[in-house]
């Protein structure tokens, strides 16, 4: 018995001494041939979750990630972008920014991928939108007028182009300082993602302290 609790107590300090280990570039995550631009301020450093709403490893993702965006020091501004690879994806991205646009991003947010979830709604349609937002004090028409706005067209050609930039082939996925690509492949986990993530932010600060 002692040396069974022996060898287990060994095994976990192993363990833990593997979760400490930095990652490896290559490995634990991607470095961008060509890093994008951030639009962060001077001394922040960017992280960007690039998500879909009708993506189940995103919503899966959406508890630990948020309880990690909590506990994000100050120097670190975060960020989502929807991803746009197909049709209903630019459908949610459009909910997306237009939501934000009208103020209400914040109270929908996880709403929206709650509807599509657990809900089983497809949220694609322009007057399936509008009126999921109605229910956050704001009116059909400006809903409707929010979705076909410039402003969100133009975000969502930004957003297209950050995919490309991003030289991502799916979601989810967090981009640390526009030169840092983490994924669930590349982490191990959709859990190991804020991990992996976190020590890519520790590692920004020390390549700009040098």
């Amino acid at each position: 018995m002692l040396k069974q609790w022996i060898a287990a107590v060994a095994g976990l300090g192993l363990s833990s001494l593997v979760m400490a280990a930095p990652p490896v570039a290559g490995e634990d995550y991607k470095v961008l041939d060509t890093p994008v631009e951030t639009s962060v301020a001077e001394g922040q450093i960017e992280v960007t979750e690039v998500f879909w709403y009708g993506c189940p490893h995103c919503y899966k993702l959406e508890e630990p990630l948020n309880a990690w965006v909590e506990e994000l020091p100050d120097d670190v501004t975060f960020q989502r972008v929807p991803a746009t690879m197909g049709d209903t994806w630019t459908a949610h991205a459009r909910a997306f920014y237009a939501a934000q646009q009208l103020g209400i991003l914040d109270k929908v947010h996880g709403d929206f991928f709650d509807a599509i979830h657990e809900q089983g709604q497809r949220l694609t349609a322009p007057d399936d939108i509008a009126a999921f937002f109605s229910d956050y004090g704001v009116s059909e028409a400006d809903a409707k007028e929010a979705l076909s706005s410039f402003g969100v067209k133009s975000q969502i050609n930004q957003a297209h182009a950050k995919m490309r930039a991003y030289e991502l082939m799916g979601v989810p996925a967090l981009v640390v300082d526009g030169h840092y690509v983490v994924t669930a492949r590349t982490a191990g986990s959709l859990e190991n993602m804020p991990r992996i993530a976190g020590a890519l932010i520790d590692k920004v600060r020390q390549e700009r302290s040098e």
